[in-house]
């Protein structure tokens, strides 16, 4: 199967969209961590990025703002972002919720997703188009594998969710190329570029907006010995996840003392 099956297809797409105010609403996923841009606010692109530039061509009153916070829980973006959010009048709002949450020991699935409902059905009583997220499939992930069922009941929720608010949803249990390592940062919890600049495509589809962007194939993925894969695997756990750990029984977060990278909308150049 093709690793960026789903991407090329454009049928009935438009090159016009209704949207003018765009507001991204989340964790590190949304906010770019993963697509290093000193000259981006906060540092960061990624994908939230780059499907404003897209929905900004040819609109001149098109704003655009991101107010994830990396490390964020399910209810911490409820409480911190929902209203900033409705208060800046969107028509347009990503909201992608629950991943860390699912990270924990002890999440439920229905809990959260309970929560989540909440978060948008206020967001769509305001009039805005909402798009949700379904988690990704977790299958290829030799530690992340653990939580494949939670993450599996979560995504029939947000199914259920979007069924019931009329939202938009980006299907990244659907997306092959997510089971691709080359889209993922070293630390395989966050996209890198070339992953960013995909899921950007796969969001301008969701929301069957034309573009000129370009799926990034960077080539047959090459086999890796036992031995030498094993090993990386020491390195990642030693460098990323025991660190992750320790910050857990800590009660730290990666997002503790940050601010939102686009905290209002504003006009992109």
């Amino acid at each position: 199967m093709a690793p960026f099956k789903g991407l090329w297809n454009t049928r009935n797409m438009v090159s016009q969209h209704p949207w003018s105010r765009y507001i991204a609403l989340g964790d590190s996923f949304t906010e770019g961590v993963g697509d290093d841009e000193p000259k981006s606010p906060g540092g960061v692109r990624g994908w939230a990025d780059r499907v404003a530039e897209v929905l900004n061509e040819g609109v001149d009153d098109f704003a655009y703002a991101n107010l994830a916070i990396r490390g964020r829980l399910m209810q911490q973006i409820i409480d911190e972002q929902i209203d900033p959010a409705i208060a800046m009048h969107p028509d347009l709002v990503s909201l992608c919720a629950g991943g860390n949450d699912l990270l924990r020991p002890g999440a439920d699935p229905d809990v959260l997703a309970d929560e989540l409902e909440a978060a948008v059905d206020r967001l769509s009583r305001s009039g805005a188009t909402v798009v949700l997220f379904t988690g990704t499939d977790t299958a290829h992930s030799p530690v992340f594998r653990l939580i494949r069922n939670k993450v599996a009941i979560f995504n029939m929720n947000i199914y259920r969710i979007a069924h019931h608010h009329d939202a938009v949803v980006v299907d990244q249990w659907a997306l092959d190329f997510l089971k691709d390592p080359r889209m993922w940062s070293e630390d395989r919890l966050h996209l890198n570029p070339i992953g960013h600049h995909n899921m950007a495509i796969a969001v301008l589809r969701a929301l069957n907006v034309d573009n000129d962007l370009q799926p990034d194939f960077p080539g047959p993925l090459p086999e890796k010995p036992w031995r030498e894969a094993r090993a990386e695997d020491m390195v990642w756990a030693k460098n990323y996840l025991w660190p992750w750990v320790l910050r857990r029984l800590r009660h730290q977060s990666s997002g503790d003392g940050r601010r939102p990278k686009r905290p209002e909308p504003d006009f992109l150049d």
